[in-house]
């Protein structure tokens, strides 16, 4: 990654004619510089993807809170809850540092979003219950996520959110496959 050192204001500083430094920000130049440029795409990826890790985390809270569960969906809630955090983290730190605004202008419906009905479906369920609805949820829910991550692939500017996108179409590909598997079994 290339860090901007310092950035002159002044007219005479010596740089290339017709650069007027004046007009750019140093972050804004700093943002650039370091991420080689992001898009639309990019932008998209990282305000739809935040919000939908939130609530992957939150619905892995739900199933860590309750008692009784399967080892293998504690275990799962804990794995998803320990990757899509510093993953929400990252997102929010690039839109900081590409000026763009961390939360979307109006609502735009995302695949694999659950409901406020569905959470609270989520949170009153209890066991055996508790476990496949918590499953059916989240695949669906990761289905939506790498439907989005392949959208971020063939759009997307940014190589570090075009990376991101890879690893979150990677992992959650193999946890839905995992998760079925597991519905199998309850």
């Amino acid at each position: 990654m290339i860090a901007l050192a310092g950035c002159s204001t002044s007219a005479n500083d010596g740089s290339m004619p017709g650069m007027n430094h004046s007009s750019a920000t140093t972050s804004t130049m700093q943002a650039t510089v370091a991420d080689g440029g992001h898009n639309a795409a990019d932008t998209m990826f990282a305000q739809m993807m935040t919000p939908h890790h939130v609530q992957a985390v939150e619905m892995s809270d739900l199933m860590l809170a309750k008692t009784g569960l399967d080892p293998k969906i504690t275990a799962l809630a804990t794995q998803i809850k320990a990757a899509q955090g510093p993953e929400i983290e990252k997102m929010n730190d690039w839109l900081t540092g590409w000026s763009e605004p961390t939360a979307m202008a109006g609502s735009m419906g995302m695949n694999g979003m659950m409901t406020a009905t569905d959470m609270d479906k989520l949170k009153a369920a209890q066991g055996t219950e508790a476990s496949k609805l918590f499953l059916t949820q989240m695949i669906a829910h990761h289905e939506g996520a790498v439907e989005m991550a392949k959208s971020e692939v063939t759009g997307g500017k940014d190589a570090d959110a075009v990376a991101l996108a890879k690893s979150i179409i990677a992992s959650q590909e193999t946890e839905i496959k995992d998760m079925k598997d597991l519905l199998a079994t309850l």
